[in-house]
């Protein structure tokens, strides 16, 4: 018998648990309907958009051209990549 009425309980609960979300449903879901009414459809919602992030600034080119060429010195570029790298500053 203890596990009939255990039985019986869960399923009022669970009944009653169902019954309330679905009212709930059905109540918001009227709430967004009136909200929907009452806006104007000609005007769509303006959108924000995040502003561009700014221009990293550009660096003197022969200050560049100092640095990569004491890079160069010290070995840490090889001719090659000294080359290369200055040839891209200089277009």
């Amino acid at each position: 018998m203890p596990l009939m009425r255990t039985m019986a309980r869960t399923a009022v609960i669970a009944g009653t648990a169902t019954t309330v979300s679905n009212r709930v449903s059905r109540r918001q879901q009227g709430r967004w309907a009136s909200q929907e009414q009452q806006q104007p459809a000609e005007q769509p919602q303006p959108q924000a958009y995040a502003p561009p992030a700014p221009a990293a600034p550009e660096t003197d080119p022969i200050e560049r051209l100092k640095e990569l060429g004491q890079l160069h010195e010290s070995g840490v570029l090889t001719d090659q990549e000294f080359a290369d790298a200055k040839a891209k500053i200089l277009a």
